[in-house]
């Protein structure tokens, strides 16, 4: 390649681009764009924040439900780019090293919980508790409140938690749950009772949140997705919303993680064997 592109006197690169033109001006490959490019914009316009890996992932799901071959992420950025659809890049942020690991090599280890609040645009906060698994990132339950959350609402989340995933009020074997030091999750009250119903209580070192790292990833990754996009003008609003967002975000936001699978998609998985 270097020396054809020596003879020619023509960059490496522009000669690549021109071979990659004529190979796609096979009639099929054009009928696949053709056929993909409307599905792909839909994506983009329903869920801005996507990437090309995400939107492929919600392509092919759409396709296979419509009879067609899935196809490859490549040609999904080529179209993205090619139509200006690419998110733009976003000069990354340096953060402090943690070297533990959060993420486990199978669900019911380790449960992660947190705390975020979303400011309306009424200046009202809509604040949500969550507990989270560390392995399927499954967000098991939780709980959303205009007025403030405390440790009872932490421990009704915990327990509908358990109830959600094991069918009763404690958990089968031991499960790390890890949180940060806020005094909803390290209150004695809230302590004795998850140990009670099988946790083992972990909380993060001070100033360290990246030690709850998977639970400040949701955060970032459900306002990103979720809350940025939508009309936010007051909290009795949202809400409603904060719910069918969880759903949302449960059943059909793809993980990289999970090979792009949802949560939900990825449990069903492991179940089947």
């Amino acid at each position: 390649m270097n020396q054809v592109a020596d003879v020619l006197r023509v960059s490496r690169s522009n000669l690549y681009e021109s071979l990659k033109s004529s190979r796609r001006g096979n009639k099929t490959d054009q009928t696949v764009d053709e056929r993909v490019l409307p599905e792909i914009r839909r994506i983009c316009d329903e869920r801005p924040t996507y990437g090309y890996r995400r939107v492929t992932a919600m392509l092919n799901k759409t396709l296979e439900k419509q009879g067609f071959s899935r196809v490859n992420k490549k040609r999904v950025y080529r179209l993205m780019k090619v139509h200006q659809l690419l998110l733009q890049k976003v000069a990354s942020r340096r953060t402090l090293v943690h070297d533990g690991r959060i993420i486990t090599a199978k669900s019911d280890v380790r449960w992660c919980m947190d705390i975020f609040g979303v400011l309306t645009w009424d200046g009202t906060h809509v604040w949500v508790a969550f507990v989270l698994d560390c392995h399927d990132r499954q967000v098991i339950n939780h709980f959303s409140s205009t007025v403030g959350i405390d440790g009872l609402n932490i421990r009704d989340m915990l327990l509908g938690a358990v109830e959600e995933r094991f069918g009763k009020a404690e958990c089968p074997h031991t499960i790390q749950l890890l949180s940060d030091n806020g005094p909803q999750f390290t209150s004695r009250e809230t302590v004795h009772f998850a140990s009670s119903i099988g946790f083992q209580v972990c909380t993060t070192p001070a100033y360290s949140p990246e030690s709850n790292g998977m639970a400040e990833a949701f955060v970032k990754t459900f306002k990103r997705d979720y809350v940025y996009i939508n009309r936010l003008e007051s909290a009795w609003k949202v809400m409603p919303q904060i719910s069918d967002w969880m759903h949302d975000y449960n059943h059909h936001a793809p993980h990289k993680g999970l090979k792009m699978r949802s949560p939900v998609e990825y449990r069903n998985l492991m179940a089947a064997g």
